[in-house]
């Protein structure tokens, strides 16, 4: 496994300038109250570097001006006292074994040696992950070098790693696909457990609670947090209050995934509580299922990643007018009216994270196109919150050199099959 991170340490060296350094912290876990802290999750680039899931982790990598690259990782240095209340922190022999560096430090020495690469090794370029979403969001320790680069050596150049990242992980590779391919195949092992163990009367986290079993049970865990919406709670797009009654008629919308070595599935499926749609749900949820097929169709490379929503729109503008929910003479009209119903994307990137980083602005502009490799999402939906009728149905789908494949195409989604599966509970 180590020479997936030697690689694409490889690749980010290449797209380095000489005489520039590259600096990603693992993090922390934050506190929550006292002394309880949220679990710990590592930061995803650094861990596509490494591989190591440990706190209070940072990891160099420096280019000199003959192009020659070197690797160190920087580890708290062993305490007794921490050892046996929370556990020992990471030996180098250990981080060697999974990462292929073999150069360490400590991180009480890491910006001496930062200062020193800028004063005594004509290193004049520092590259630093600095997404940020919000100015009120508490610091990362990146934002913190930063600063200090800032104020201490302003003639630094100073460049955000995070886009050049986004460009490297889009095209996943045979070992990442794998992996995705694992989580895919547990969250279908899911979906089953939603289906077979449903009742009218019980608590949706009741029946959230089946798919933590099947998390733990195989050894992972959860992508993200699990969305079991039933009726109307279906309607709004991240509900996971997942604390209401399930009743006899309603549909239930299960959005939901596991992660296998950080690599996340991502899978929604709607389903009849009593085994039955009815006549209004089956028709709905048979206009969501041909929107999906549709754009798995022509996902393909070449195409450009904002027509994958185009698509969706284009086919609802048919469906959704011969069913009489939408009505105008114009494109931009009937396009106004989708809004009401659907009011998300129809893909995402998938891999490290749930919502995967892409090429910086090209990924949320539509200027993205499709390459081999990538692993998408595909997940229309139609919300009518009158009706308290919310559907989603979403596969995971990698594009290929011929088009694509759908990762979760052994989990059911057609309503006769799912109808049959729960007849049979």
């Amino acid at each position: 496994m180590k020479d997936f991170y030697i690689e694409n340490r490889k690749k980010f060296g290449d797209v380095m300038e000489n005489g520039s350094m590259l600096v990603v912290f693992t993090g922390a876990a934050p506190v929550k109250r006292g002394a309880q802290f949220y679990d710990f999750v590592p930061q995803r680039n650094f861990l596509y570097m490494t591989g190591i899931v440990h706190p209070f982790i940072a990891f160099m990598m420096k280019k000199n001006e003959k192009g020659e690259v070197s690797s160190k990782l920087y580890l708290e240095r062993y305490c007794d006292f921490t050892a046996k209340w929370e556990g020992a922190t990471m030996l180098p022999e250990e981080a060697e074994e999974i990462s292929g560096i073999d150069s360490f430090g400590y991180m009480d020495e890491l910006e001496g040696h930062i200062a020193k690469a800028f004063v005594r090794e004509r290193i004049n370029h520092i590259y630093l992950d600095l997404e940020n979403r919000s100015l009120s969001a508490p610091n990362t320790p990146d934002l913190d070098l930063a600063a200090k680069v800032r104020e201490k050596f302003p003639v630094i150049k100073l460049t955000n790693a995070h886009p050049l990242f986004g460009g490297l992980r889009l095209v996943k590779t045979a070992y990442e696909v794998e992996n995705i391919k694992k989580a895919a195949k547990v969250s279908g092992e899911g979906f089953y457990a939603f289906m077979t163990n449903v009742k009218a009367g019980m608590l949706e986290y009741e029946l959230e609670a089946h798919w933590d079993y099947i998390c733990k049970k195989n050894g992972m865990e959860k992508a993200f947090p699990t969305i079991l919406a039933s009726g109307g709670n279906a309607t709004v797009l991240h509900y996971n209050d997942n604390n209401c009654a399930i009743a006899d008629g309603d549909l239930v919308l299960v959005d939901f995934g596991a992660a296998h070595n950080w690599y996340s599935s991502d899978l929604s499926r709607t389903f009849p509580v009593n085994g039955k749609f009815t006549a209004r749900q089956r028709e709905l949820y048979d206009i969501v299922l041909g929107a999906l097929k549709k754009v798995i169709d022509i996902a393909k490379p070449g195409l450009k990643f904002s027509e994958l929503n185009e698509t969706v729109k284009a086919y609802y503008r048919e469906h959704l007018v011969r069913i009489g929910l939408i009505k105008g003479e114009t494109d931009e009209a009937l396009n106004a009216e989708i809004g009401k119903y659907y009011y998300h994307g129809v893909s995402h990137m998938l891999g490290l994270e749930t919502h995967d980083i892409g090429a910086g602005s090209s990924y949320t502009s539509g200027e993205l196109t499709l390459e081999p490799g990538m692993v998408i999402t595909v997940e229309p939906g139609l919300y009518i919150s009158e009706e308290k009728i919310g559907i989603r149905i979403e596969d995971d789908v990698l594009i290929t050199a011929g088009g694509c494949e759908v990762l979760t195409k052994d989990i059911i989604r057609e309503a006769d099959d799912i109808e049959a599966y729960m007849a049979k509970r």
